[in-house]
């Protein structure tokens, strides 16, 4: 079949690489001129490593492992350990590879089939499902007719909101927001990870190879603001820690003034029904997003994507049985890790001094630290 999909992060990029190795002639059609690399470490767990083994990746996804949360304290205002965060609590596996998002995006990428081409710095505009066919309107003015189309775009897909509806229709938002600020200065190897809370609040620096960012998240109800305006997204982190200038929080907060990539976004979920409708499917968090409080993102874009490659391959071109039954095989995975975001947002921003002390002595308690 001819298959685009829109998106060449690491769903879109498994996608490609799972359907063009199955003979399949696919398009991968990014907004983005490059490969979207930046972001913190990420996670693959249970399940997910079988699949990579079976996508031939697992030994290069090995040799670029990270262990960088066996180093990770929460601090004190004064910059003092006072807890360490113990892996098997960050952690909902026994097996858990972390790994730097560049090195997975690029070890996808590499391993694209010569069936699969990325087309970058354009997206789709318009879809026209006729039954036999999708005929595609592309941003850049291009126009063409697909057998399937499927939307790896994100937690804020436009082929889910063209197909599906308006986002908030299936957002569920949990009540937390996160900055992240590249730390040129502190890119160096070694060093130990900190985590600050106040309240409702946590600022932490994180070290891993050759980068180091800071990290922000906070609580808040839902907030309206417009998500291509840097500047309106650094003034709202700023509101939220305004009145907290301990630790390393002013400094942490210009670094976020000053970097051009500053990222900011909500911890939401996105619950759907169904995730194809037609011709066109949602893999990854454009259909089933998790959010980063649950370290399943990762995870369930690498199954989706080699679960709907799957059925493709023994649907005899039946994409509609094909669709149902990758549905049915992901759901699990989906309904555990959306179901297990509350505790990781508990033990990161405890609401009260009275919980962050509480969540200090316990891990003491238990044995976690070596101070």
């Amino acid at each position: 079949m001819n298959i685009l999909i829109s998106g060449a992060g690491i769903a879109g990029l498994a996608a490609a690489h799972e359907l063009g190795t199955r003979g399949h002639d696919v398009t991968l059609v990014e907004y983005a001129r490059h490969l979207r690399t930046t972001g913190t470490p990420i996670d693959i767990r249970g399940d997910a490593i079988e699949t990579a083994e079976k996508m031939g990746l697992l030994t290069k996804i090995h040799e670029r492992r990270l262990r960088m949360t066996e180093s990770t304290w929460f601090v004190d205002s004064a910059g003092q350990p006072v807890a360490r965060i113990p892996v098997a609590q960050i952690s909902d596996s026994d097996d858990d590879i972390e790994i730097l998002r560049e090195d997975l995006v690029h070890i996808l990428a590499d391993a694209l089939p010569g069936t699969a081409k990325i087309r970058f710095g354009d997206a789709i505009e318009a879809l026209t499902d006729d039954g036999d066919g999708v005929d595609v309107r592309f941003a850049s003015g291009r126009t063409g007719r697909y057998d399937l189309v499927l939307g790896a775009d994100g937690q804020h897909s436009a082929v889910r909101r063209l197909v599906f509806g308006p986002e908030e229709d299936h957002l569920r938002h949990l009540g937390v927001y996160i900055g992240l600020a590249a730390l040129p200065a502190e890119a160096h190897p070694g060093g130990a990870n900190a985590i600050y809370n106040v309240p409702g609040r946590m600022a932490g620096t994180f070290r891993y190879k050759d980068a180091a960012v800071a990290v922000f998240q906070f609580r808040s109800e839902p907030l309206d603001y417009d998500r291509h305006d840097l500047d309106a997204q650094r003034k709202i982190l700023i509101d939220a820690f305004a009145g907290h200038r301990s630790w390393r929080i002013p400094e942490l907060l210009d670094a976020a003034c000053d970097d051009p990539d500053f990222f900011f976004d909500s911890a939401g979920q996105i619950h759907l029904p169904s995730w194809h409708r037609g011709r066109v499917a949602l893999v990854g968090d454009a259909g089933y997003c998790a959010a980063f409080l649950s370290g399943r993102g990762t995870s369930l874009a690498l199954t989706g994507a080699r679960i709907l490659a799957e059925e493709l391959d023994h649907s005899g071109g039946d994409h509609t049985a094909a669709f149902e039954r990758y549905e049915a095989r992901q759901r699990p995975y989906v309904a555990f890790a959306q179901n297990s975001v509350d505790g990781g947002r508990d033990r990161i921003l405890p609401t009260s001094w009275a919980a962050i002390a509480a969540r200090n002595e316990a891990l003491r308690a238990a044995g976690t630290d070596a101070l």
